[in-house]
């Protein structure tokens, strides 16, 4: 069993980053509210990446910034 991460295209994380840093009042630890801020602040319609931008910037958010 391996104990590495989840490998995410750089596309999400760049997105996620650019999000957080332009917007931080904007975001949370709280993936839910997250997702609904991606969707007003990107123009990306595929649900799939949404959740995954959003998923990366809950990360980004409770690991990184802690």
């Amino acid at each position: 069993m391996s104990l590495m991460g989840n490998i995410r295209p750089t596309y999400i994380k760049r997105v996620a980053i650019e999000l957080v840093q332009n917007y931080p009042e904007q975001f949370s630890g709280d993936f839910q509210h997250n997702k609904e801020m991606v969707s007003k602040l990107t123009d990306v319609r595929s649900i799939t990446m949404r959740n995954r931008i959003a998923g990366y910037v809950t990360r980004y958010r409770t690991h990184y910034e802690a």
